[in-house]
């Protein structure tokens, strides 16, 4: 092989690295900045902005779906019977999440949101214990047990228990689950599971409008267009999401998961939720948990790329 050719091979590759990186910070900034879509249109119902969510979806996922040529992989995905079945379920548990984290956000509850995904990724590890027999590293069981006493130090010492938080990361974390075990893409699988919202979300909006109820109308056009604008801000940073996913390493993604609930976080204060010292201290216990689990995911990515076995 030439010296030409490596180094064209070389570019390609950090090409493929960056626009991943690229693509993984877009995703992930987008979702830390979401709280700001869901309190300009904190005067729609909770119930009724997830039915736009959902409605609006669908279009603007059949676009994406379109240029990307992946409408192969909705027909397999709704032909086959058990595809279709686990998607069915991780529908009502991505519905599940949405309506906890608008309701979170229109109820100041902004630092709980950010919680319930600080703890997301530690909840996998907890499931792959107790379900898949799986061993905790040093590392991991240090860091499941900081976060289990910081959410024990809200609800005890701040006297909250952090049901939303916990609604939050127990939804997300059993959709992960099912999703891990359906063959379909991102953006594909996204587009049928609001598919299969759609009758539900399209059967609350008609019936909220022919009852007067609806905030959607041509009475508030601006209000309207915001929440046509669900579609796009729920399908497009899934897109980017799905771009990163392929271009970088699980342990690079895994670790920048972390910048979403960062930045909900300082959403929080900058909508002037209340710290308490229980907040501080939880939020402590938290990001020391969420360090030992980024380290612990980076030394076994390192040994991996060494080809040692781990433990």
């Amino acid at each position: 092989m030439s010296s030409a050719t490596t180094t064209t091979q070389g570019e390609r590759h950090e090409d493929r690295a960056r626009n991943g990186f690229l693509s993984a910070l877009l995703a992930y900034t987008w979702w830390g900045f979401m709280p700001v879509y869901f309190k300009i249109v904190a005067m729609v119902p909770a119930l009724e902005v997830l039915a736009h969510r959902v409605f609006w979806a669908v279009p603007f996922g059949a676009l994406i779906v379109h240029l990307r040529g992946q409408w192969p992989d909705v027909r397999r995905a709704m032909a086959h019977r058990r595809t279709y079945a686990l998607l069915v379920l991780a529908a009502i548990f991505i519905a599940i999440n949405w309506f906890g984290y608008i309701v979170a956000v229109q109820h100041g509850q902004i630092f709980q949101a950010s919680l319930g995904y600080y703890i997301n990724p530690l909840m996998y590890v907890v499931i792959g214990v107790w379900f898949l027999h799986e061993r905790l590293s040093r590392f991991q069981t240090a860091a499941v047990l900081l976060a289990a006493a910081g959410v024990a130090v809200l609800t005890f010492s701040g006297g909250e228990f952090p049901w939303i938080a916990l609604v939050l990361a127990t939804s997300f974390t059993i959709y992960g689950v099912i999703r891990s075990r359906v063959d379909v893409g991102g953006m594909p699988g996204l587009f049928v599971e609001t598919v299969i919202l759609l009758p539900l979300a399209a059967g609350w909006l008609a019936w909220i409008i022919v009852t007067g109820d609806a905030v959607f109308g041509p009475a508030r056009p601006g209000l309207s267009g915001l929440l046509i604008l669900a579609g796009p801000l729920t399908a497009l940073p899934l897109l980017f999401f799905a771009l990163a996913a392929r271009r970088l390493p699980l342990s690079t993604i895994g670790i920048m998961q972390f910048i979403a609930p960062t930045l909900q976080f300082l959403m929080g204060l900058a909508y002037g939720e209340v710290l308490t010292p229980a907040h501080a201290l939880c939020f402590a216990l938290i990001w020391v948990a969420v360090f030992l689990f980024s380290t612990d995911a980076w030394r076994s990515s390192r040994r991996g790329a060494a080809g040692v076995p781990q433990s």
